[in-house]
């Protein structure tokens, strides 16, 4: 599971008739339960519809909307609210504490059941008891429960019970599955149980949620398999590490994501700076306005938010920001391959559909010395909203004690003069580049390496010395080539009158499965022997060449 070629780590239609629904973002599968049920009653079938969401999902707004949705076409649908306390980061928002209330106060529903157990035994006039009753219901739950949310919504409520009690379980699932309107069933469950946490042996409850979140293969005793791997840090970790440095020195910045705190590694931040750290839960939207809201009072919001998470929240990107002129800065994680996450998590499209708001200046560092110099340079203007795209990968080269620079925006860097084609790349790409270069110059082929850390605006000075110099030119890109990058190389280029030949290497136009990123990358050509076959091919050079592996 998870690895190249095997079973993907979320529900896939295509692996399995009993993965009803795709799934991979959080929130949805109330809306899509709904559209099921709703299917099925305009076809006239028979069969019960159920969705499960986390307590961790109802801090995202679609959930409550498919909630909302659900009252109003009262049909059959049933909601199982899996309440284990934790998603990804520890929860937050008001929901989070209504149903910790809801937890603590089990002498509701026993005397709701009670109530409800009498007037199945009257033998006459059942339908005035029940409205009598109900009246007493409704008091119980002014006097007993803090909030009547699920109720007010159209939904009958049942529990909290143990979700680990299987026969209680399976008991509660009978007794309300006939239940002809929408019904929610709380159960209370402990993520990771049955996996076993050396601090689980010292009687203490483990809170690593990332670990639990995307669970690696374990041991035959329940233990996690450890990894003796020496890692380089992360750009996740570099991310880490700059937001902490660039508060101590300046104290208009805070930082804000959306239910991903150790995803981006935000970790010492909201320890180091708790008065300055947001954590907005699973509503990427309103973080983004959240965003613009700091700015319009002067101060200079860094908004972490995975890549395909901030697709939900293109709209407020446009509205809130960019039509503002607000200065927020957007560090899209996961940008490009996602690794084993799969297609639902790969960032695939942040290029397209941020060079094409007007005012955003789209940046890439190679690296993690680049990424602080492009921090820096984010908070140095004033004028635009400044989104910079990395992946889930090693950031190369970062040294901790090292000066931030100040970029000019829109400038691009040289990394290699050559003379037979140039490549323009983006990102980390790049020093798959050089390998390939290297091999490529001991063949006779001389290649230029342009490093296009700002996506936008393009660096025209330098692409207008390009259309005298080359004949061939390369884009290489993390994204899809369609609306991304190389397309707005290639518009300029043949708009300012170049004739040569470009070719555009990026993420195809299909969805990109789940494997390791250098397997991901093979498979889309974007390692160092496809940038060696391309370049060959461009440049008509028939002996074959290859890096050994």
């Amino acid at each position: 599971m998870r690895q190249f070629g095997g079973l993907s780590g979320f529900l896939k239609r295509t692996e399995s008739e009993y993965d009803v629904f795709g799934a991979g973002h959080a929130s949805t599968s109330i809306s899509a339960a709904l559209g099921v049920a709703a299917a099925r009653d305009q076809n006239n079938q028979d069969f019960k519809v159920s969705a499960i969401i986390g307590d961790g999902s109802l801090t995202g707004g679609l959930a409550y909307e498919g909630l909302n949705n659900s009252g109003i076409l009262n049909t059959q649908i049933l909601v199982v609210l899996n309440d284990n306390e934790m998603s990804i980061s520890p929860n937050v928002g008001a929901m989070s504490k209504y149903l910790t209330r809801i937890t603590t106060n089990p002498l509701y529903n026993k005397i709701r059941n009670e109530i409800w157990n009498i007037t199945d035994s009257l033998p006459w006039g059942k339908k005035l008891s029940k409205k009598i009753l109900q009246k007493i219901d409704e008091s119980l739950k002014a006097l007993l429960v803090p909030g009547v949310l699920f109720d007010e919504l159209g939904f009958r409520y049942f529990g909290p019970i143990d979700g680990h009690d299987v026969n209680e379980l399976v008991k509660t699932l009978n007794n309300i599955k006939n239940i002809n309107q929408p019904v929610l069933l709380h159960i209370i469950t402990k993520k990771g149980k049955g996996l076993v946490s050396t601090s689980e042996k010292n009687g203490e409850y483990h809170r690593d949620a990332v670990k639990y979140h995307a669970v690696k293969p374990s041991q035959n005793n329940g233990e996690l398999k450890k990894s003796n791997e020496i890692k380089m840090p992360s750009f996740q970790d570099v991310f880490g590490y700059l937001s902490c440095e660039v508060a101590r020195n300046r104290k208009d910045t805070i930082c804000i994501t959306a239910a991903m705190r150790e995803g981006t590694g935000l970790v010492p931040y909201a320890k180091e700076f708790p008065d300055r750290y947001y954590d907005v839960g699973i509503a990427e939207g309103h973080g983004v306005t959240f965003s613009a809201g700091f700015a319009t009072e002067g101060l200079r919001p860094i908004v972490a938010i995975y890549s395909t998470f901030l697709q939900r929240a293109f709209d407020h990107i446009v509205y809130d920001v960019a039509i503002q002129h607000l200065p927020v800065i957007f560090c899209m994680d996961r940008s490009g391959i996602a690794g084993e996450d799969g297609p639902t998590h790969h960032g695939s499209l942040d290029i397209p559909y941020l060079r094409c708001i007007q005012d955003m200046i789209v940046s890439a560092p190679r690296n993690g010395n680049e990424f602080r110099h492009l921090l820096y340079s984010a908070l140095n203007q004033k004028e635009s909203p400044f989104s910079i795209r990395y992946p889930k990968s090693s950031a190369v080269e970062f040294d901790f004690d090292g000066q931030a620079e100040l970029l000019p925006i829109g400038s691009w860097e040289v990394l290699r003069t050559g003379s037979d084609v140039v490549v323009l790349s983006v990102g980390p790409l790049c020093y798959n580049v050089e390998r390939a270069a290297e091999v490529l110059h001991n063949n006779n082929i001389s290649v230029e390496i342009v490093n296009c850390r700002f996506i936008k605006p393009m660096d025209e000075s330098y692409l207008k010395s390009l259309i005298e110099r080359f004949e061939n030119v390369v884009t290489i890109e993390e994204g899809v080539v369609i609306g991304g990058f190389g397309d707005g190389v290639s518009s300029w280029l043949l708009e300012n009158g170049f004739q040569g030949q470009i070719k555009r290497l990026g993420l195809p136009d299909s969805f990109v499965q789940h494997g390791k990123r250098e397997e991901l990358l093979s498979e889309v050509r974007l390692d160092e022997n496809s940038i060696i076959k391309t370049i060959q091919s461009l440049v008509n050079t028939s002996t074959d060449i290859f890096v050994e592996s």
